[in-house]
């Protein structure tokens, strides 16, 4: 197990980093490793970001010192996503299969957690995003078919795309922890344009499907000092409730949007005209 604290940037600090010290602060550029779970915590509204990756026995949700607790799930929440081949997860001993983009919800106290791929050479990449809970809500799994689908978004603006909503109200209860799924039609490279903020709460994004030869301009900033990062296959991007954040991609790619914060109001977003940005 390594996990890797993050503290918080204010919007003022960042508008002096160079290329080095926005990837350094924003990106998360090995999620997935084999035969092991990677942590990062944030100091973004307390969220932590991870991947596990068993490729032989089972690997463990650890409980590292950084969350304070003496077991993960004693205050926390977590959703999982599988972006990698079939596999379990194991919660409090019961176990729970998830294919491809299949997502899973544990609630708070549920017990330990561990995971493993029925296929050591195609393994399972779980997906971790947790966040501070105040409640218990039982563990349930949402199959990529049970997720509430909206296409939205055109050819003409290349933009045309799905979202899956898999933990939202409605679909899964939750404390804060709201998580889905979008993926661009072929042909399509752009997302969330019009740009939004929500100043209530952070945003994490984890782009995968990315071609190998392909990248994804991410933008970010405040909307009048905007900025972006580079990221390629299943690396994630920590987006503070200050900035945007859109992307372009110069093929079509998946990412899977998750947030913690004041509330789980999808549609909690304050919009910024195109032509404002600078």
């Amino acid at each position: 197990m390594t996990i890797e604290i993050r503290q918080v940037s204010h919007p003022e600090a960042v508008k002096g980093f160079d290329t080095a010290e926005l990837r350094r602060h924003f990106l998360i550029e090995t999620l997935f490793a084999p035969g092991e779970v990677k942590l990062t915590y944030s100091h973004l509204d307390r969220v932590v970001v991870g991947g596990a990756m068993p490729t032989g026995k089972a690997v463990v949700l650890p409980t590292p010192k950084a969350v304070g607790t003496d077991a993960f799930l004693k205050r926390r929440e977590l959703g999982i996503v599988n972006v990698g081949g079939p596999g379990r997860v194991s919660v409090g001993g019961e176990d729970y299969a998830l294919a491809k983009r299949d997502a899973l919800y544990v609630g708070k106290e549920a017990g330990e957690v561990s995971f493993a791929s029925d296929d050591a050479g195609n393994p399972a990449k779980f997906y971790l995003l947790s966040t501070p809970a105040h409640a218990v809500h039982p563990t349930k799994v949402i199959k990529e078919a049970d997720a509430k689908t909206i296409a939205l978004g055109e050819q003409a603006t290349a933009n045309k795309r799905v979202i899956r909503q898999y933990i939202i109200p409605g679909v899964c209860e939750t404390c804060q922890l709201v998580m889905g799924v979008t993926t661009l039609e072929e042909g399509s490279i752009w997302n969330t344009m019009p740009a939004h903020v929500h100043d209530r709460r952070c945003e994490v994004y984890l782009y995968f499907d990315v071609p190998t030869d392909a990248r994804v301009f991410h933008l970010m900033g405040e909307p009048q000092e905007t900025r972006h990062l580079v990221v390629a296959n299943e690396q994630a991007i920590l987006s503070p409730g200050w900035s945007i954040h859109s992307g372009v991609g110069t093929k079509a790619y998946s990412f899977i949007w998750g947030m913690g914060g004041d509330n789980v109001d999808y549609t909690d977003m304050d919009m910024v005209a195109t032509g404002d940005l600078r």
